[in-house]
């Protein structure tokens, strides 16, 4: 993965070598044993979306970050822009048969399988003590049918401990024979309407690539309500042992993520941008700083870091640093002027 792969990293005793410079140890955010913060800047890094206010434009995407507690002891989370947190669904979900995850040149296959507890421990164990930190949480709400939706963001919405709802529309709709909501932007649209009707925070719909024309899609949905969009999800992908002929995946195929899939993000966040007016969260195989920048000159308001999470869970930290660095070498004052920078010729 740009010249080194997770288990690259893993084996590169990442962890064991990270160690705070002089001096640092102590500051405010830093943990004795843990890893810094990014630290304040003369620009400014907030950013608001839908009248959330986030501190900086990175978060983490959901379902690389568990739901932030397991990282909680060495890292400060309210570091960070914002938390997608696991997707939850109504009832307990086992997930997917392992082997889960499989490492790609430049990427990796996944197939967890909304693996969660459910919306009822979800809300006594996991929001309750998320909603003590001062951090902004996106909770991924999903479901096999309408009325699931509906009740889960109901449920979490009427907590009034979320900032806001992301809605992950890649699941079969069982009602409908299986096909997933995401692959037809009508399904989609009538799925957004269903959910905003019961909720009073902000709906935020997880487009997946996995459809004909995402920038009719987002239009769709941007038109039955959706407040904002956080795009793109995983690519449909397998990979094979040749030597026993089987699948890597327990479930045969899973959804490739990582550096590979980042210039299709780019180009179907530029397309989105251009056909709705709604913030948008960018997502899909951001490894540096340059990425985030690259994705927010496209059109994305702010962005999320997935795969890079699980060789590196405070690479978000220093691609906040990355992105502070470039502002000030540019002489801009604000992260949002890194938006939509680039401008197509008939613009």
């Amino acid at each position: 993965m740009r010249g080194r792969g997770l288990q690259g990293l893993c084996r590169a005793g990442f962890f064991a070598a990270r160690r705070l410079p002089d001096g640092v140890q102590g500051r405010p955010g830093i943990h004795g044993k843990g890893v810094g913060l990014a630290e304040d800047k003369r620009v400014d890094l907030g950013i608001e979306l839908s009248g959330i206010r986030l501190r900086n434009p990175v978060l983490v995407c959901s379902g690389t970050y568990g739901n932030g507690r397991e990282y909680a002891e060495w890292l400060e989370l309210e570091a960070l822009g914002g938390l997608m947190t696991k997707s939850v669904t109504l009832a307990p979900c086992p997930g997917n048969a392992p082997p889960r995850l499989w490492e790609t040149p430049s990427g990796m296959l996944n197939s967890i399988g909304l693996e969660n507890a459910g919306l009822e421990r979800f809300l006594a164990d996991e929001l309750t003590w998320l909603s003590h930190l001062d951090l902004p949480v996106w909770v991924n709400v999903a479901g096999f049918s309408p009325e699931e939706y509906v009740e889960v963001a109901g449920e979490i919405s009427r907590t009034g401990l979320a900032a806001a709802l992301e809605l992950n529309i890649s699941c079969p709709n069982v009602k409908r024979g299986g096909i997933h909501f995401s692959h037809d932007a009508h399904e989609a649209a009538a799925l957004v309407e269903l959910v905003k009707a019961e909720i009073e925070i902000p709906l935020y719909v997880k487009l997946t690539p996995r459809c004909t024309d995402i920038a009719h899609t987002a239009a769709m949905v941007a038109a039955a309500g959706a407040d904002g969009i956080s795009m793109i999800n995983t690519f449909p992908a397998m990979a094979v042992d040749i030597e026993t002929a089987s699948p890597r995946l327990g479930n045969v195929t899973g959804g490739l993520s990582g550096p590979a899939i980042h210039p299709i993000a780019v180009r179907m966040v530029w397309e989105v941008a251009r056909a709705v007016d709604l913030p948008i969260i960018g997502m899909g195989g951001i490894w540096t700083w340059k990425d985030a920048v690259e994705m927010m000159m496209v059109g994305s308001d702010a962005v999320a870091v997935g795969t890079l999470n699980f060789a590196d869970p405070a690479a978000p930290l220093g691609i906040v640093d990355g992105i502070a660095a470039f502002l000030e070498r540019k002489g801009m004052d604000s992260v949002t002027e890194l938006v939509d920078m680039v401008r197509g010729e008939d613009e």
